[in-house]
């Protein structure tokens, strides 16, 4: 075209931005000596759905005005669809004041785009006007608004929405029918999830990956793995998004075993994971303290140049500390490029747990400094305080519950005043630990008021422990813990009149006493095991790794706490 000087830019143009070229549509564009509208809406069009490079797109456009060009049906739309994915409302709702005027407030496209923009922007209620003012609504306008409700979390809207719908007449596409699933498993609905596949059965729709992972999605958040695996099994081709729903079903569900054993079969498939796998491999690895499977997705991360991703580099973070690795942690957090508020309160949750507590403090302060984007949040908070509980922090600790609101504006929740009610507890200070706890804004958990009863017992307090577990009574009766922590307090204190009560109460509300679980990993094989049951591992070696850690606990001067069983 141009050895032999074929002037057509906008046609040369338009089959670039198919080719996904950037670099060279550009070129092509800036070649244009007065680029038109037609030129300008080419590539804000490849900008917005090709190369997704939002901003850019709001540079054409505005590029685009100054030149004294006119916006219009096929700007508008792409526009929004910019606006929403950026989030930028006041851009949006000057486009939309535009859109007004030249009256293209009717044009069905720029009005769908609009409920997007809208929606996505946390403005569901300016969405829904501009459904409601729409004249003559088709599918897409039906599918705009219920989209918009359920992946805003407005599940209940979006069903009642899809009942409108379908009271109007519309019949429901794969679109339709993937965000109502949605709103399904945000309802737990289960009932009208089984009635999605059921409609999907009977007028013969494709179970492709957006709809079959939609349905696993749907029943694993209603709990039925079943019928998720059923569903997942029953489909005849599989892509990432399929496996990544059915392993992300079960590691959020507590199932981490067969989360990695689905993940093994995934490799066997020849299916390559992306980082949505990673991330719910972690989680499960992280659950059970499978490290070696935690190890080769670190290395599988770094040779795909994964590892700088924020959020796989934030779940091995998480993984590498809770199974026992706090140096690679440490590793993955410094070697981060970019951290948020995600990446800081892993790592100093981490190092609080790990019982480093005065490093935990320290990377807290180097976030209140350093953070740049990120700053301390409510997060944060149960990290520094946790680690102020580790280390019997008192004072520390209370300058931090201080600092909550004083210097962050943040308000104190019920887990830092358990956090405090722990601390204090810890440290012998049983009856200010109760004050807190009258304090909070909501009724306790059995968690911290089992920390109190447990520092009561340590301290052979009475009166308090007598006023926890009453309320302990009311919140949790059915946990043997608490019964046999307070029959224990009484029997120290030679009241066995009263700790009998105890053992019969437990009795008489047939609670029985949980036993102890623990896991062990044998070649990538995670076996489970509980107090009182015997073992049936076919290697001796794994007992003989059980007798040198003993003999190591004897010589660190470890003595088993028998009298707390």
């Amino acid at each position: 075209m141009l050895i032999n000087s074929v002037q057509r830019p906008n046609f040369l143009l338009s089959k670039i931005i198919d080719l996904q070229d950037f670099t060279y549509a550009s070129l092509v564009f800036h070649h244009i000596p007065r680029p038109n509208e037609y030129a300008f809406n080419v590539m804000i069009r490849g900008l917005t759905t090709t190369w997704r490079k939002y901003s850019h797109t709001l540079h054409f456009y505005f590029q685009m005005k100054n030149l004294g060009l006119k916006p219009n049906n096929f700007t508008y739309p792409f526009l929004f669809i910019s606006c929403a994915n950026l989030l930028a409302l006041s851009h949006g709702l000057a486009a939309h004041s535009s859109v007004f005027k030249i009256g293209l407030d009717v044009d069905g496209h720029v009005s769908h785009s609009l409920i997007t923009m809208y929606a996505r922007c946390g403005e569901l209620g300016s969405s829904r006007k501009v459904f409601d003012e729409i004249r003559v609504r088709d599918l897409v306008s039906w599918n705009s608004m219920i989209s918009g409700y359920s992946k805003m979390g407005y599940a209940r809207d979006a069903v009642e929405l899809f009942d409108e719908m379908r009271d109007e007449g519309f019949w429901p596409d794969e679109t339709t029918l993937v965000s109502v699933l949605g709103s399904c498993g945000d309802l737990d609905d289960i009932g009208l999830g089984r009635w999605v596949e059921g409609f999907v059965m009977e007028n013969k729709m494709e179970l492709n990956s957006f709809m079959g992972s939609a349905l696993i999605n749907m029943y694993g958040k209603c709990g039925d793995l079943v019928s998720a695996r059923r569903v997942f099994d029953g489909m005849v081709t599989k892509d990432v998004v399929t496996w990544n729903a059915m392993i992300t079903v079960y590691a959020q569900n507590g199932l981490s075993n067969e989360a990695i054993m689905l993940f093994n079969g995934m490799k066997e498939a020849g299916v390559n994971p992306d980082k949505i796998t990673l991330i719910g491999i972690l989680s499960a690895s992280a659950s059970i303290g499978a490290l070696d499977v935690g190890k080769w997705v670190d290395t599988y991360a770094s040779e795909r140049g994964l590892q700088d991703d924020i959020y796989v580099a934030t779940a091995l973070i998480d993984m590498y500390a809770k199974c026992g690795s706090i140096d690679s942690a440490l590793r993955v957090f410094e070697g981060m490029p970019l951290k948020n508020e995600v990446s800081w309160n892993a790592m100093i949750t981490a190092l609080a747990f790990h019982g480093q507590a005065y490093e935990a403090l320290s990377l807290f302060e180097r976030m209140s400094k350093e953070g740049e984007d990120a700053s301390p949040n409510e997060i944060t908070f149960v990290g520094v305080l946790s680690a102020c509980v580790h280390a019997g922090l008192v004072d520390e600790g209370r300058r931090l519950f201080d600092l909550m609101s004083l210097s962050f504006g943040l308000i104190p929740r019920i887990e830092h005043y358990s956090c405090m009610v722990d601390l204090l507890a810890r440290a012998g200070h049983l009856h200010e630990a109760w004050d807190f706890i009258e304090k909070m804004p909501e009724k306790p958990d059995e968690i911290v008021l089992g920390a109190l009863l447990g520092a009561c017992q340590k301290r052979k307090n009475v009166d308090v422990s007598q006023w926890v577990m009453q309320l302990l009574q009311d919140i949790k009766p059915t946990s043997s813990g608490n019964y046999v922590i307070s029959s224990k307090i009484y029997a120290n204190l030679r009241m066995w009149d009263e700790s009998a009560k105890m053992r019969a109460l437990m009795k008489q509300r047939g609670v029985n006493k949980t036993p102890g679980c623990s896991w062990i990993e044998i070649d990538d094989q995670i076996l489970e095991f509980h107090a009182g049951n015997d073992i049936n591992l076919s290697s001796p070696k794994v007992f003989q790794v059980f007798d040198l850690l003993n003999e190591e606990m004897k010589r660190e001067g470890y003595i088993p706490k028998v009298d707390c069983l």
